[in-house]
């Protein structure tokens, strides 16, 4: 599955995300991405911190295990979530395998 990758003491998941939702949540696959809409505006890195906050929230994890790796202004990111694997993000995600 390459929208997830085990390593690194974690994983890396590749996004595609949609800001200015209506609110924040999983949709499912976006070609080889898991697509997430995001409530907060693409403006002042609001989307940013609520995306890493949403997944911090949904994974079960500490904020500071999660982090942007690339995407910064862009809708395709990569984040790395530490100390979890890759079973725990499909079910708390509910991706079925």
């Amino acid at each position: 599955m390459s929208w997830l990758v085990a390593g690194d003491g974690g994983v890396t998941l590749r996004l595609h995300i949609q800001p200015g939702a209506k609110k924040t949540e999983v949709v499912g696959m976006h070609g080889e991405a898991l697509k997430i809409r995001l409530a907060a505006p693409p403006v002042d890195g609001k989307a940013n911190a609520c995306l890493l906050a949403f997944l911090a929230g949904q994974l079960g994890v500490a904020k500071s295990s999660v982090s942007l790796l690339s995407g910064e202004t862009s809708r395709a990111k990569r984040v790395h979530v530490s100390g979890i694997v890759a079973a725990s993000v499909k079910s708390a995600l509910l991706i079925p395998d």
